[in-house]
């Protein structure tokens, strides 16, 4: 590859700089700078009221920023609100389909909407619906539809148009555990094989977890953290970015003040790298700088109070979250 093709491979599809909305004395978007390369799936995480809505409508032309800009594809959303439509795909937390019209009639609409002849929408719908795996219910009223029903075809009327980039708000509010899980696997699938960049709002952290390959921490209008769970996780608990997990005793109940607990206790703190001990019934856990399970398993075994498990937890998106509200004080 060329050095000029990898630099406009690397450019940002979406690049939002110093982007400030304000209502009144209210700062719903305070100062918002962000990258997101093509090909990605981002998720923008924050509670409710954080202002990730506000940024999404800034990014689609649809409310005007009191200061900075948000380029999208290259597109000055606010100077030319249409050609970012034409390049992007929304899906909001509540789309509308007419409840009299079959899916398959909605989606052959909206083809016809973005300029195709109606045999030229018609087909595009079948394939899309397949595409979602709507096929068996396409003929079936939209008024009927289960919410995660209406939320893929609402991602098969994203994908009409063959956006760069979609946007899809809140998209699983409603849908049960296992939609979910389809709905989130599908648009995985989707960016994968069509290079899509996806950019997922979402209070979910489970969910955000599961599928972006990068995240960004919202609070408040404001960004608070973004990169990938590893490069956050080690940022934040650089410390003791392990902790190992092991059930000891071999089915004999001990108390953490006995003489042969309170040794292995000090056995392991004595250790290079570990920085804390805490018991919990026949459960110990021991905080390390790195990953020490090996050393630690044959201390344990060597200690002759028994072995039963061994677990390395990693920190997760909920305990980076917490993390950075405790450090930043935000209530």
């Amino acid at each position: 590859m060329e050095a000029a093709d990898f630099q406009q491979e690397r450019k940002p599809v979406i690049e939002l700089i110093e982007l400030t909305k304000k209502y009144s004395d209210v700062t719903a978007v305070d100062h918002l700078n962000l990258k997101i390369n093509k090909g990605e799936i981002f998720g923008l995480l924050g509670p409710n009221g954080a202002g990730k809505s506000t940024t999404i409508l800034m990014m689609l032309g649809l409310t005007e920023p009191s200061s900075g800009f948000a380029n999208v594809c290259g597109i000055n959303a606010t100077v030319n609100p249409v050609e970012v439509k034409e390049k992007v795909g929304y899906l909001p937390d509540n789309v509308g389909f007419y409840d009299d019209m079959t899916g398959l009639e909605n989606l052959a609409y909206v083809g016809q909407l973005n300029q195709l002849s109606r045999n030229e929408a018609t087909e595009k719908a079948k394939r899309l619906i397949e595409r979602v795996g709507m096929t068996n219910a396409a003929g079936k009223k939209t008024g009927k539809y289960s919410r995660g029903m209406i939320q893929r075809l609402g991602l098969a009327d994203v994908l009409i148009k063959n956006p760069e980039v979609i946007i899809l708000d809140e998209p699983t509010l409603g849908i049960d555990p296992r939609g979910v899980k389809e709905f989130l696997e599908l648009i995985v699938r989707l960016s994968r094989e069509e290079g899509l960049t996806v950019l997922l709002s979402s209070h979910h952290l489970q969910q955000v977890q599961q599928v972006c390959d990068r995240v960004g921490l919202f609070v408040k209008g404001k960004l608070i953290a973004e990169g990938d769970i590893s490069t956050l996780s080690a940022e934040l608990f650089s410390k003791e970015p392990f902790i190992i997990e092991a059930g000891i005793g071999n089915g004999i109940a001990l108390n953490e003040n006995s003489d042969s607990a309170q040794r292995l206790k000090d056995i392991l703190l004595e250790m290079e790298g570990v920085t804390s001990v805490e018991y919990k019934k026949n459960v110990i856990k021991i905080y390390c700088a790195r990953d020490m399970s090996a050393e630690i398993a044959n201390i344990i075994v060597g200690s002759k109070i028994g072995l039963n498990s061994l677990s390395k937890k990693e920190y997760g998106l909920d305990d980076i979250y917490q993390k950075y509200f405790e450090n930043e004080e935000i209530t």
